[in-house]
């Protein structure tokens, strides 16, 4: 008999024919040449083995990561609204605003179009959660980065940011001229003031007379670069909607520039303190009642009549 056919062969067939209630697995019956607990034993071990090796070659290996799957043996433990939330900033990411519905998420987030609005009650809703997860990620990293005071390690930071689609989703967003964008920008600033004020502490960003002016300006600034994403990268060859654009050397093209501004300046100092008391004076001017305007014409009073006197 050949030595595959299952009769002898420890990898035969599981049933050798039998069918029905009384079939059973091939390693639970007796047989001729039956397998030792020893030989057992080194098949199990060696079969884990294998199982981790694929599994750490896959973390390693980047270009062999994909999407989770019923085999893996890493867990998704988030639940049903988290992976729902994660598949729409994917989504948002990849196709903007106009170009993703609700069915289009949930088949990325393998549930129903219903679940989606169960759980969010409509897009714009499920918009807001997405706003407020990204919003949490940045300032969380921010938070991170901060507290290593002077002493951090900038590119360890970096390549350690894993910001994922966060980027890619803010560039897709925030051209929407929309009360949902105008309350992401928002808590933004409010983060970035935050953040700014614990660098403060910690001594890694300096104080500042208008602390939310600040927070607010150099908040637009990187904003502004992300939408314009596709020029910053046609003129300086980074994409700052990588998901990898901390471990990429081209991010010192632009980095490197902005960080000179932030920390070195651009003005002479003398007329940077100059510009400062001018428009210090300006801002107190502006706190100021408005005076009237000599040539606008005031509104007409009713002519008092002798009744009311």
């Amino acid at each position: 008999m050949h030595p595959l056919d299952g009769s002898n062969h420890p990898l035969g067939r599981e049933s050798d024919g039998v069918s029905g209630e009384h079939a059973i697995p091939f390693l639970a019956r007796p047989r001729t040449v039956a397998l030792s607990t020893t030989t057992a034993c080194q098949i199990t071990f060696l079969r884990i083995v294998l199982t981790r090796a694929k599994q750490v070659f896959t973390l390693l290996n980047v270009s062999s990561i994909g999407p989770l799957s019923t085999e893996t043996t890493v867990a998704d433990d988030r639940t049903a609204k988290a992976r729902i939330r994660d598949a729409a900033i994917d989504c948002f990411a990849e196709s903007g605003i106009d170009g993703t519905t609700a069915r289009k998420v949930a088949t990325s987030a393998g549930v129903s179009p219903g679940l989606v609005i169960h759980h969010f009650g409509s897009m714009d809703g499920l918009r807001s959660e997405c706003d407020r997860h990204v919003a949490a990620t940045i300032r969380d990293y921010k938070h991170d980065a901060m507290s290593a005071g002077p002493n951090i390690d900038v590119l360890a930071a970096l390549r350690g940011a894993n910001a994922g689609p966060v980027m890619a989703y803010l560039a897709a967003v925030l051209v929407d001229d929309s009360p949902i964008v105008a309350d992401l920008v928002d808590e933004l600033v409010a983060d970035a003031e935050g953040y700014l004020e614990y660098g403060g502490e910690t001594g890694l960003v300096k104080p500042s007379a208008d602390p939310r002016g600040r927070a607010a300006v150099l908040l637009l600034w990187s904003l502004g670069a992300l939408v314009l994403h596709r020029h910053v990268q046609r003129i300086l060859g980074v994409d700052l909607t990588n998901p990898d654009v901390g471990a990429d050397p081209a991010l010192a093209a632009y980095a490197g520039p902005a960080y000179e501004i932030m920390g070195g300046g651009v003005l002479d100092e003398a007329f940077a303190t100059q510009l400062q008391g001018v428009f210090a004076e300006l801002a107190a001017t502006d706190d100021q009642p408005a005076s009237p305007d000599p040539h606008k014409t005031q509104p007409e009073t009713a002519p008092t009549s002798k009744e009311d006197t």
